[in-house]
């Protein structure tokens, strides 16, 4: 019963730094994405791939501000939940595959968002929530360039004259299918940042020195099909998640939020 206990803690690791990370994520790439239309392309509405990409590049930089220090926590946390079930079926497990506890605790506590935020800060200054910036960066810029212009072009097609945008289900459906195609297109780099993002390491593992040596021992020690692990979890988060996000930005809930301010 307590291992079971002890693998349900594993799995749930992580998501109250995940639900945390969803809406201002999704709220500062949409909003960040219309932007950049809106600026590059007149109306924001005319048919133009490369500007199409080039806002879907800026709202992947403006993301990161939020997405790499949760992020950041989020590996942490799922990486301390594993060490601790680690470290319950072995009495002897060495100093360096500890988790984030507290200094003078005789017992290991359940590792927290709080907690392992303050010691990366403590010990690392906030260049530490920031760890991995580079690989967050070359995973959600071109996974924004992907996306945008996918949906968009996908979304265009169920363009109803009559009320002037699409059906909430076309666009639900639309930013399913452009989500789980660039999760897929970017899982190398998701691999590559989740392998940097992963501060205490078990023994045998491999510390990386950047995203090119990252890259260059999977490829040497796992082979490239390393780099692809996870695909299809990713496709099935994201694919609903951007499908919900989508078909609730284009009813237009965010627009009557901000007359509120107005």
């Amino acid at each position: 019963m307590a291992n079971c206990l002890g693998w349900v803690s594993v799995v749930t690791c992580g998501a109250a730094v995940n639900l945390t990370l969803v809406t201002p994520e999704k709220a500062i790439k949409l909003a960040a994405n219309d932007f950049f239309r809106q600026l590059l392309m007149e109306d924001g509405m005319q048919r133009n791939l490369k500007m199409e990409m080039l806002a879907g590049c800026g709202a992947g930089m403006c993301q990161v501000v939020v997405t790499c220090p949760m992020e950041m926590l989020k590996i942490q946390l799922q990486d301390a939940g594993r060490l601790a079930v680690h470290r319950q079926g072995s009495a002897s497990a060495p100093s360096s595959s500890r988790s984030y506890t507290t200094r003078s605790a005789p017992t290991h506590k359940r590792p927290s968002a709080t907690l392992i935020a303050w010691e990366l800060l403590r010990t690392r200054g906030l260049s530490g929530l920031y760890k991995g910036l580079g690989a967050t960066l070359l995973r959600d810029i071109p996974f924004s360039i992907i996306y945008f212009p996918l949906f968009a072009n996908l979304n265009n097609l169920g363009f109803n004259e009559r009320t002037g945008k699409a059906s909430f289900a076309h666009s639900f459906m639309s930013g399913c299918v452009a989500g789980s195609i660039a999760a897929v297109t970017v899982t190398p780099l998701d691999v590559l940042k989740t392998r940097i993002q992963t501060l205490k390491k078990g023994l045998g593992e491999d510390s990386y020195s950047g995203i090119t040596d990252c890259a260059r021992k999977i490829w040497i020690q796992e082979g490239p099909s390393a780099l692809m692990k996870g695909a299809g979890c990713r496709a099935l988060v994201i694919a609903p998640l951007f499908g919900i996000a989508q078909g609730v930005y284009f009813i237009g809930i965010g627009e009557r939020i901000l007359k509120c301010f107005e």
